[in-house]
């Protein structure tokens, strides 16, 4: 009986023992059975991944010019698994971890283990340091690696633990708990040092663990083939490429190109819905408010990503997409000429020095060549430049061209004159009469002012001639005959009062959110309205009051304007009142630029075309003495031209635009702050900013 019992015990035995071979054999050798599967994915749920570095796009001018682009460059990278033996609390973790064990092999081990890493960094700190980087900088950026992630870790732990659920109440939520009042309660929580400190070691599983450090940067080919064989058996220690934004030109063109930084809190809110897009640490982002930051979503790149399992086995690849270009219709040589021009002491000796800006734009097609503002400074240094650039009095981080406000002087006076016209107000061979007299009423002309004389002396006063001479008397006169809202509402037809939108092409990914330059709209009412205001239709402009016209009409007052406003509203005359917004970007794919006929009579322009003929041309204009002797002429170009200058605050400007006989037109418009008179110390710029259009072949033989 017995026998027979020990006979059936030993065959369950033997039918469970062939069960467990049959299921392992199934499991290891059925490639397609369930287990395979659910095994496959717990190796995945255990996996690791290793993204990839992301590529900005680059920048381009209208003839391809590179004006940004990602440099690649080597640098050696240190993994926080070799760098955090230089940190004493992790030293000490895995000495406390050790000793627990009861087994000297045990400590032994370990002592050898942080000997020879410490021996690793020593090797690395020496070498980078051939390199030119002093050993002191390289520990020194360790340290402050060691130092961010073991208080990740330390918050972690926190987290993880049974924290204070009072701390919870009082903030709202876990990571709202301000740091050190989450350590003061781990400490409740581990009072001894040595426990807490294994307790922190042991949160080893957050991407922080896995960080690389960049601690030198190889110049030379020479630097990166000795490092590569300095450190190939040093596994905690690379040799990598990464991009470095350069900017070819520099100073050209800066605050319209703009720069990369850091990314900010508000930047890694634009594709936190993407793990592959979102920012890292160290990443950089285009900061506002140049074409870097405008065209984010399109120069950004989308980083590749390698997932290996358990197996340290390549599960998923997922390749780099490469950001996209962007190419500008500025053309950037001419660009540089026309700052290089604007600081020459022989063209304007007094305000060479000066901020300036300057709009430049091609009639026809409304591409804007140019966008100056000075002063300028480097972009490939603009990053450790910051802090004294934030605080220059000059602002030159300042977009003058676009988000800068100036009183627009005598510059608006042809737009007054058509807006006078149009309405009736007054006739083309009208006079208004400007005696040698102070006025009744302000203000009085500046021909008065300075020479104590009047424009009766020198012509009939009609309305060419009002602005060949720049009359104020006569341009105060008109706009008081104009019924407010009328005239304000042809300064908005023009672009007055409202941005002029420049948006980037579309961005490859439709749900990423667009963006657009940040832009004054200025002022055109007595009562002002906060600078960066959205101003889209004309109900949103508030009231001028009728006292006021008299300094609107003359372009002084609360009346502002951007060098952009300026520029376009002289290429829209030059069009014979087709209002387009200029363009500052080349889309193939883009629609074309709607144009609005703004309904201005012939004669109307006839009249206006013949008064800044004359400011340029003929003898009194206020613009003559100083285009006197130009090549223009003998190049077959015709300019049609206006200055103006204003008081408190004191400015100068030249506007107008430039034909030659194939009919290829170009607008512009300069302004210097701290100008005096538009005819000595703008005029001269507006020349030459003519002459380089010409050698640069958009206009003239």
């Amino acid at each position: 009986m017995y026998d027979q019992r020990v006979k059936v015990f030993i065959g369950l035995c033997v039918a469970m023992l062939l069960m467990c071979v049959l299921r392992l054999a199934q499991m290891q050798l059925l490639a397609e059975s369930s287990v395979q599967d659910e095994i496959a994915k717990l190796k995945e749920r255990r996996s690791e991944s290793k993204q990839l570095k992301t590529l900005r796009g680059k920048i381009l001018d209208r003839r391809g010019n590179v004006l940004a682009a990602d440099t690649p460059k080597f640098q050696v990278y240190v993994n926080y698994q070799l760098s955090c033996y230089l940190d004493e609390r992790v030293v000490l973790a895995k000495m406390l971890e050790a000793g627990r064990e009861n087994s000297r092999t045990s400590r032994e081990k370990v002592a050898d283990e942080v000997e020879e890493k410490l021996e690793q960094l020593n090797r690395v700190m020496e070498e980078c340091s051939q390199f030119g980087i002093a050993r002191e900088q390289i520990e020194t950026a360790l340290q402050i690696q060691n130092d961010r992630v073991w208080k990740r870790r330390s918050n972690v732990r926190w987290a993880r633990s049974e924290y204070d659920p009072n701390l919870i109440a009082k903030y709202g939520s876990r990571v709202s708990v301000p740091f050190p009042e989450a350590m003061a309660d781990l400490e409740r929580q581990f009072p001894d040092p040595n426990t807490r400190c294994v307790k922190i070691a042991q949160v080893d599983d957050i991407p922080e663990v896995k960080w690389d450090l960049a601690v030198a940067t190889l110049q030379t080919e020479d630097d990166v083939f000795a490092a590569q064989i300095e450190f190939r058996d040093i596994a905690d220690v690379q040799v990598l490429p990464t991009g470095y934004r350069s900017y070819p030109y520099g100073s050209a063109a800066a605050q319209t190109i703009g720069w990369v930084g850091p990314a900010q809190k508000q930047d890694k809110e634009l594709f936190e819905d993407d793990p592959l897009f979102r920012y890292l640490g160290d990443e950089v982002c285009g900061r506002e408010d140049g074409v870097e930051y405008v065209c984010e979503s399109i120069l950004r790149g989308r980083r590749g990503e390698l997932v290996y399992d358990i197996d340290d086995q390549l599960v998923r690849e997922t390749e780099t997409q490469f950001g996209h270009d962007v190419q500008l219709t500025l053309d950037i040589d001419l660009q540089k000429r026309i700052e290089q021009c604007l600081t020459n002491p022989e063209l304007n000796k007094l305000y060479f020095r000066a901020p300036m800006a300057a709009a430049v734009i091609d009639v026809d097609s409304g591409d804007i060549l140019a966008l100056a503002s000075l002063p300028t400074y480097d972009l490939n240094t603009v990053r450790y430049d910051y802090g004294k650039l934030v605080n220059d009095p000059n602002r030159p981080l300042t977009n003058r061209a676009i988000n800068d406000l100036f009183p627009p002087g005598s510059v608006v006076k042809p737009l007054v004159l058509i807006a006078g016209i149009e309405s009736g107000a007054i006739t083309p061979q009208e006079v208004i009469s400007c005696p040698a007299r102070a006025q009744t009423k302000p203000p009085n002309c500046w021909i008065f002012k300075q020479h104590n004389a009047g424009h009766d002396g020198m012509w009939e006063n009609n309305a060419r001639n009002a602005l060949k001479g720049s009359c104020n008397v006569y341009f105060a006169e008109l706009a008081d005959r104009i019924e407010p809202r009328l005239l304000q509402s042809w300064m908005f037809r023009f672009g007055y009062g409202r941005q002029i939108p420049l948006p980037c092409p579309v961005p490859p990914d439709p749900g990423v959110a667009l963006r657009d330059f940040r832009q004054a709209p200025g002022q055109i009412a007595s009562t002002l309205v906060p600078s960066y205001t959205d101003i889209t239709s004309f109900d949103q402009i508030p009231p001028l009051k009728t006292w006021h016209r008299r300094l609107f009409g003359i372009g002084h007052g609360d009346f502002r304007v951007t060098p952009l406003q300026v520029a376009n509203t002289f290429a829209t005359l030059a069009r014979g009142g087709l209002w387009k917004r200029p363009r500052l970007f080349l889309d193939p794919a883009a629609p074309q630029t709607p144009v609005e006929d703004l309904q201005i009579s012939p004669a109307s322009l006839a009249t206006v075309a013949e008064g800044m003929h004359a400011v340029v041309n003929e003898t009194g204009g206020t613009a003559h003495e100083y285009f006197r002797g130009s090549n223009l002429y003998a190049r077959g170009v015709t300019v049609y031209g206006k200055t103006g200058s204003t008081e408190n605050p004191e400015d100068a400007w030249f506007a107008g635009y430039a034909e030659d006989r194939r009919g290829a037109k170009i607008a512009m418009a300069v302004v210097v702050v701290g100008g005096e008179h538009g005819g000595s110390d703008a005029a001269p710029l507006g020349r030459a900013i003519l002459e380089l259009c010409a050698d640069a072949g958009y206009i003239g033989n």
